[in-house]
């Protein structure tokens, strides 16, 4: 079996992706492939992927590939192909994203998922993605895709639609929402036992239901005490909370991303806003810079060990495979096309989030039917955008990019149509050769 890893200059996940799959009976005895550009964060992964490997008794085969010219040979016979490429880095494409914008009076705080720096990221990732799935198609046909690279439903749509590449995407956000919620809310002894569903859209799926061990319905008691929690202090989810009051229900990622998917907290002419609702302005290349610190701290201590211990994590990634070879079934809340109306008040096209069965026949999404309307509403303006970004990437028109910003709720919030054009024309100029050619 071989496991190959696209963008693995991102050391610290591939050391939990393939830590994980390292601790699997299963998975052990394979041959790992890392792939990146470059090659100074490859050599670092490879001796951190080998040191992982030291400590199991040296049970996978490693090997590095570096650059384009290589990346045929990396994905070779593979069975199952992990994606975590982020293409134009923080510097400079991550940079363009906000300080472009700026310039036209458009605040972010991520900017990787939706929004004016969401489509832009599609925009530079489509065309990479367009060469992996042609050299998956003719050298690792039945290999899995597993997606973790952001705009998750862009990125992920685009491969389901336009590729022959089985792909799922997956995300941190959906194993993590009922956990994080109740100990905010002090309800850390519903944890045990709960029983949940979710589904709607990356980033923006909907805690449906939720119960205790006995199955009493525990939103009653969320909605008081996130009510109260707005109330009387600030925190870091309070945009999420006020989608409880105002909406009724709680969504999977958090509130600095949720801030940005809609019209509400972001706006000049509301300052106030921020400071209400705890919104962390530019938080994403403020990450960026501090992982970027932080990481040359820990380059030393990750590549000095020649044998480092791994805990399994709770990333989907080595659970899928081991489920697909093992058929012992494993649940998760995975990225598929609404195929079959799986929510039945989303398109067909959309890319969404619902609970998916893995066995060694594949992996199964489960049916969930229609959301609350609000709920259905408010990801259809983000499906929007995202299915008008996959079109101006797939057909290199330039009007389709101006259309998804025009759709774009906190964009078309913020800016007046022509702005907008010319905030898309100076990105486009800004991005140079990290675009394709746009008519």
């Amino acid at each position: 079996m071989k496991i190959t890893f696209m963008g693995a200059g991102s050391t610290v996940f591939a050391k939990n992706v393939l830590g994980d799959c390292l601790c699997s009976p299963a998975l052990l005895e394979c041959e790992i492939a890392l792939y990146d550009i470059d090659a100074g964060r490859l050599r670092e992964s490879s001796v951190v992927i080998n040191a992982l490997n030291n400590a199991k008794g040296n049970p996978a085969r490693i090997s590095t590939y570096l650059g384009v010219p290589n990346r045929k040979n990396a994905l070779r016979g593979a069975n199952f192909v992990v994606n975590a490429i982020q293409v134009g880095f923080y510097d400079p494409c991550t940079i363009i994203d906000f300080e472009v914008p700026k310039k036209f009076g458009l605040r972010q705080t991520i900017g990787d998922t939706l929004g004016i720096g969401g489509i832009f990221r599609g925009l530079r990732t489509i065309p990479v993605l367009e060469d992996f799935a042609s050299d998956i198609e003719e050298v690792c046909p039945d290999a899995w895709f597993l997606n973790y690279t952001n705009p998750m439903a862009i990125v992920t749509g685009y491969m389901q639609r336009y590729t022959g590449v089985k792909t799922i995407g997956l995300c941190h956000s959906v194993q993590v929402c009922s956990e994080h919620l109740l100990k905010n809310l002090d309800m850390e002894d519903k944890l045990e036992g709960r029983r949940e569903l979710i589904a709607g859209i990356n980033h923006m799926a909907w805690l449906l239901d939720i119960t205790d061990s006995y199955g009493n319905d525990l939103y009653p008691e969320i909605k008081l005490r996130a009510a109260q929690k707005n109330a009387t202090k600030k925190h870091h989810d309070m945009v999420r909370f006020d989608y409880i009051e105002k909406f009724g229900y709680y969504c999977t990622e958090s509130s600095e991303h949720n801030a940005e998917y809609n019209p509400y907290y972001i706006k000049n002419a509301y300052p106030e806003l921020i400071e209400r609702f705890n919104i962390p302005l530019d938080e994403y290349p403020r990450r960026c810079v501090e992982q970027i610190a932080g990481w040359e701290r820990l380059r030393e201590e990750l590549t000095k060990h020649t044998s480092l211990e791994h805990t399994r994590s709770d990333e989907y990634a080595s659970h899928i495979m081991e489920a697909l070879v093992t058929g012992v079934p494993y649940q998760i809340g995975g990225n598929v096309l609404n195929r079959g109306g799986l929510i039945s008040n989303l398109p067909e096209d959309a890319c969404v989030e619902v609970p998916c069965l893995v066995n060694n026949y594949g992996i199964h999404p489960c049916y969930v039917g229609a959301l609350p309307p609000q709920l259905a509403a408010l990801n259809m303006t983000n499906i929007n955008v995202q299915l008008l970004t996959i079109e101006a990437a797939r057909t290199r028109k330039r009007e389709h990019i101006y259309h998804a910003a025009m759709l774009d709720p906190h964009t078309a919030s913020e800016l007046p149509l022509d702005d907008i054009v010319s905030m898309c024309d100076a990105l486009i100029d800004a991005h140079g050769s990290w675009l394709p050619k746009f008519v």
